[in-house]
């Protein structure tokens, strides 16, 4: 996974892998938090993937805040739409 995030930061080299860690963790506390499956976090899936990295990409600290701010709308749009789907939020009776 932290390759994929570095690539999409244009990162190259190593030197800010604890930062990109650290974002790809958080990434993973907020979906568990706002009532995505854990189960359901996992690095292959392709929805999870993208809501990760555009997590990484809002809060890695762009110079351009109206970047950060799209990458952020982004990301809880997708997070929005997984928490409310029945294949990755939880079923509520």
């Amino acid at each position: 996974m932290i390759d994929d995030v570095r690539d999409a930061l244009r990162v190259s080299g190593t030197d800010l892998d604890t930062e990109i860690s650290d974002l790809i963790d958080a990434a993973k506390a907020d979906l568990a938090l706002s009532g995505v499956q854990k189960s359901k976090i996992i690095d292959e899936d392709p929805l999870i993937k993208r809501a990760i990295t555009v997590y990484c990409k809002a809060h890695f600290g762009y110079e351009d805040p109206n970047l950060s701010s799209r990458f952020a709308e982004s990301y809880d749009s997708l997070k929005h739409h997984l928490t409310l789907s029945s294949e990755y939020g939880y079923a509520y009776d």
